[in-house]
């Protein structure tokens, strides 16, 4: 297999790996979280310690695997523009895995408060309950700032496959309006939260760039140029 085709294939599947991050974006948050109701959502969570710690692990692996990814788009792309590919790198792994990773602590003491740890003993349940639903939106808050640069790294992203000559530029200029739909949702998330559900839900199709990417990388692969085009 040519080696465009071969690195294409492999950052298809390295996307396809973080399609377990809506574990805990999506699935945790719609099953155990109660809106308004500490109680409720403490008891949901300690009722499914292990779906919660599942959640944990997803969001410590997707940091992970973003820099894998990254690392793979760069020697697929970095032919292109490499100032760009650099580029990409930094906004999609160096900036997000540590917001990653740095944010698995807010679920990690919300688990501890939810449990009862015999240090906790000190404040009574309706106590440590409220403050577990205060690091969970901590969490929630780390994530909408996260979006920043799941936004911004599609930027670059973008501009290299739309002049890759060997993807799609119909998909290049997706990734770039899915970036632009991750920024707005990320600042109606700090600026006016009570909107950001019904952003979130406008957006959504834009938002299915990096889905259609992931897809083509893993099924299509990349298109293989002669060697006159990629002189030219």
């Amino acid at each position: 297999m040519h080696s465009t085709k071969w690195n294409a294939r492999v950052a298809g599947l390295l996307y396809l790996s973080l399609m377990t991050a809506p574990l805990r974006l999506v699935y945790i948050p719609n099953t155990l979280f109660v809106s308004g109701n500490a109680t409720a959502t403490a008891n949901n969570i300690a009722a499914h310690q292990t779906l919660f710690r599942l959640g944990i692990v997803c969001d410590l692996f997707t940091g992970t695997m973003a820099i894998f990814l990254t690392l793979a788009l760069y020697r697929l792309l970095k032919e292109v523009d490499q100032d760009l590919a650099r580029l990409m790198v930094i906004l999609g792994s160096l900036m997000v895995t540590p917001i990653y990773f740095v944010n698995t602590l807010n679920d990690v003491a919300a688990l501890l408060l939810v449990r009862g740890a015999d240090f906790l003993s000190v404040f009574d349940k309706p106590q440590r309950d409220a403050l577990a639903m205060l690091f969970l939106r901590l969490h929630h808050a780390g994530v909408v700032a996260n979006e920043i640069f799941w936004g911004l790294w599609l930027f670059p992203f973008g501009i290299l496959v739309y002049r890759s000559r060997f993807l799609p530029r119909i998909l290049g200029a997706w990734l770039i309006i899915n970036g632009f739909a991750y920024l707005v949702i990320s600042f109606t998330g700090l600026l006016f939260p009570q909107y950001e559900a019904r952003v979130f839900n406008s957006a959504f199709p834009a938002m299915l760039g990096e889905l259609a990417i992931m897809l083509w990388l893993l099924i299509k692969g990349a298109k293989v140029q002669p060697v006159s085009a990629r002189a030219a």
